[in-house]
């Protein structure tokens, strides 16, 4: 098997750390987004992996290289603009050279991998699978409706859903996918589908397999999903312990080169290479790399890109700021 992750698309949500750098690139727990997907393909015994690009595609293809650091091998597939899920995977057509693929959304984070969801669509007669999950609110998803352990159709975010169960970003497909994508036609958002390519695909009489898992997974779209799933991340992680007069709660994540000093640090906080913290107290906050925060009595629920400095902000102040951002309290 192939595999397929998309890394295109705006990331207009995640604002103002998309002005300068890819979202699949900003970190949860020190690791970008994007290697989190990478590596459970390789676990899952999948090393062929095309990377579809959008406009971001230097800064991806700078930060992940040709594979050979996560044991694959990367082929990067351009995709001119962010014309749907179904677009990108049939874009990969040529890529995936008669061969299943698995396809997962760059910037989505399922803990516990996806190598038994990988093993079972192997073993199976279907043309697809899809992984899900049961969501709270499933109208800004994919919904599924199961018959006898398949999918019988998938609604795109139904005003009124007929489940909970979300499709979550993870799908396998046999190569007649390609023949159903390419008679689609875009949606009223302009977009192709997946739903619809998987409806082609029942449509034409073949089975879709589903997978209900209640492992942890977040879309990280927005700073509220990025804390979250930084949090997730980190109670997978041990505590860590810090000197020079430094109070770490764990679980943390805590890089090479941070100097921490009279500071009292977490629970759930991530710190990136070479940041300062003096004289500060931070919990649930992500700080990207180089970043200096000094006499801060209370940051929380915060993220804060690179090289910014922040000095003298009052107790209960939460945070976004982008790279390069600056920020003095009073004197």
């Amino acid at each position: 098997m192939k595999g397929v992750v998309l890394t295109g698309g705006k990331g207009s949500r995640l604002r103002p750390f998309t002005y300068s750098g890819a979202k699949q690139l900003v970190p949860i727990a020190n690791t970008p987004v994007l290697h989190f997907p990478i590596r459970q393909m390789v676990e899952a015994g999948i090393t062929e992996i095309a990377l579809v690009v959008g406009e971001t595609a230097g800064q991806i293809r700078s930060a992940m290289g040709d594979g050979s650091a996560f044991g694959a091998r990367f082929t990067y597939v351009p995709q001119e603009a962010p014309l749907g899920i179904a677009h990108g995977l049939g874009i990969c057509r040529e890529f995936a050279g008669g061969e299943p693929v698995v396809l997962y959304l760059g910037d989505n984070v399922l803990l516990g991998g996806v190598e038994a969801f990988v093993r079972e669509f192997e073993g199976s007669g279907a043309a697809g699978a899809v992984v899900l999950r049961e969501v709270d609110d499933p109208r800004q998803f994919g919904v599924a409706v199961l018959e006898g352990g398949r999918l019988k159709r998938v609604i795109e975010k139904p005003a009124e859903p007929p489940s909970k169960l979300a499709v979550i970003g993870v799908y396998a497909f046999r190569p007649e996918v390609f023949e159903v994508i390419d008679s689609l036609l875009p949606s009223a958002r302009g977009e192709l589908e997946i739903a619809d390519a998987i409806t082609g695909l029942l449509d034409r009489g073949r089975p879709v397999d589903a997978m209900v898992t209640a492992a942890y997974w977040i879309d990280t779209g927005k700073m509220e999903d990025m804390l979250a799933a930084n949090r997730a991340v980190l109670d997978t992680v041990d505590e860590i312990d810090a000197a020079n007069g430094a109070e770490v709660i764990g679980p943390c994540a805590i890089a090479p080169g941070v100097v921490i000093e009279n500071s009292r640090v977490g629970p759930y906080v991530s710190l990136g290479w070479g940041c300062v913290i003096r004289n500060s107290s931070i919990e649930n906050t992500i700080v990207m790399d180089e970043t200096v925060i000094a006499d801060c009595p209370g940051i929380r629920d915060s993220m804060i890109g690179r090289f910014a400095r922040i000095i003298g902000a009052p107790e209960g102040s939460k945070f976004t700021l982008g790279d390069h951002s600056q920020f003095e309290g009073p004197a």
